[in-house]
């Protein structure tokens, strides 16, 4: 596909591809599989499902979106749905609006991490809790293929509205910024929002930029960080601007990476873990809600400062409906997702940010000591993505698994989510993907010997 046409006139095709609902947003190819007319249809199923009165609409920066803007906020006023257009946004901005407003619920056109030629929707209701598979995606999609459509006699209200500054607020009332010396910080937005309201506060640092004007063609490839190719240039400037840390967030804006003064990129687990740490030592009784992907660090360090953990799925509408039934201080998802009780249950990639500039400041040590206790006592695999021939694979795989290890007296089996083996020396999860024909393995264990077995073991019983 020439990067270069998007976006470019669809054409008019009424085709439905229902694969594009996902088990949390809708995501697609566009103009194949997302469209204006597409869009139209989903955002008239929103307005029948959840019936509101006024919600938050806004975009991130990919070339498609003012067409699929605007064809999602003429669904919504046509079905008499009033809107609040919050413009160019990253993705908690759109939580934060519908739950600091009052509002009935929110739609962002995004595609988050994905190449340039996909766009989507991630769409919230009331508290900006999350509308997924199991919520009200089923019913939204169900009501598409039965072509609906409806024409009030009273439009909906179009006005706008920046959140901006009242975000950033939000986001500042988390650190005492009078605490944050002048650091020096590489910082990589990869073409999408986060650096534009970084710069809009008065942080006493020196940021050194990598791709901070947003720009929907995403000309270095796929704005997600945790690929490796994605790190090299971030990397390459730590070592040449000896910074204090270097830090960079997805296309999106809502997951925070950060990497050591060295160059050396710390996994998303050894953040959370870290900072689980220091977040619930300032509370008492604090609880943690966290995926079982990895779970010893986060867990121990929670428990080194009196809180409470509690286990969780993988995905964020597990995550957060457990922190709001539990009011659990923070929630932590190993794909690098942090949520906050004092951000209305949501995840923010900004947070995180503010409160390592405080952290590192106070502290004033390397930022590489903060972390090497992480790679030393708690060595992880990685996720190791095995394709599968199908998802009704899954079933049995797991089945073989447990059939394998249920013997040992000295390991314990928990299916929250897939199946976890917790032995005293090592512990894995194993699930099936909510979205590909993959079976998806986390590893960690004491040392790294240990971790290498258990690794290629299970990766031989699941191939057989």
């Amino acid at each position: 596909m020439n990067r270069k046409s998007l976006p470019r006139k669809s054409k008019k095709n009424t085709a439905f591809d229902s694969t594009i609902f996902l088990a949390y947003d809708i995501r697609g190819i566009y103009p194949e599989q997302i469209n204006p007319e597409i869009v139209y249809k989903i955002a008239q199923a929103y307005a029948k499902f959840l019936n509101p009165k006024t919600i938050a609409l806004g975009r991130d920066v990919r070339l498609s979106g003012p067409e699929l803007l605007a064809a999602v906020k003429q669904g919504l006023l046509d079905h008499g749905v009033d809107v609040i257009d919050i413009g160019v946004v990253s993705t908690e901005m759109l939580y934060f609006a519908v739950a600091d407003l009052g509002l009935d619920g929110g739609i962002t056109i995004s595609a988050s991490h994905n190449v340039m030629e996909y766009n989507g929707l991630k769409i919230t209701r009331e508290n900006a809790l999350p509308i997924s598979v199991n919520s009200g995606l089923e019913d939204i999609k169900r009501i598409v293929l039965d072509n609906y459509n409806y024409n009030s006699d009273v439009k909906g209200m179009e006005t706008s509205k920046d959140i901006t500054k009242d975000y950033l607020e939000k986001c500042l009332s988390f650190v005492d910024i009078s605490k944050i010396k002048k650091l020096k910080v590489v910082a990589n937005a990869m073409f999408g929002l986060a650096l534009q309201n970084i710069k809009k506060i008065n942080l006493p640092i020196e940021l050194i930029l990598l791709n901070d004007i947003p720009d929907g063609h995403f000309p270095k490839g796929q704005p997600n960080p945790l690929l490796p190719e994605q790190q090299i240039e971030i990397i390459e400037t730590i070592k040449a601007t000896r910074p204090d840390f270097g830090v960079a967030w997805d296309g999106d804006g809502d997951r925070f990476f950060i990497f050591d003064e060295k160059g050396r990129f710390i996994p998303p687990y050894y953040v959370l873990a870290f900072l689980t740490r220091y977040f619930c030592s300032k509370f008492s009784n604090a609880k943690v809600v966290h995926d079982l992907r990895l779970a010893w660090a986060i867990e121990d360090e929670a428990r080194a400062v009196g809180a409470k953990t509690i286990q969780s799925k993988a995905g964020y509408p597990y995550v957060r409906k457990l922190m709001r039934d539990n009011e659990a201080l923070i929630g932590c998802e190993t794909s690098g997702h942090m949520f906050f009780k004092d951000f209305f249950y949501t995840d923010n990639g900004l947070i995180p940010f503010l409160i390592m500039l405080e952290i590192v400041s106070e502290l004033g040590e390397k930022t590489s000591k903060l972390f090497d206790k992480y790679f030393e006592n708690y060595p992880i695999s990685g996720e190791i993505n095995i394709k599968i021939m199908g998802h009704n694979q899954v079933q049995l795989i797991l089945e073989r698994l447990e059939q394998h290890f249920v013997q040992n007296s000295d390991i314990s089996v928990n299916k929250i989510d897939g199946i976890s083996f917790e032995h005293p020396k090592w512990r894995a999860n194993i699930r099936g993907s909510n979205t590909e024909p993959f079976v998806r393995m986390n590893v960690e264990a004491k040392t790294q010997e240990i971790l290498k077995q258990k690794t290629e073991e299970l990766l031989e019983l699941i191939r057989k």
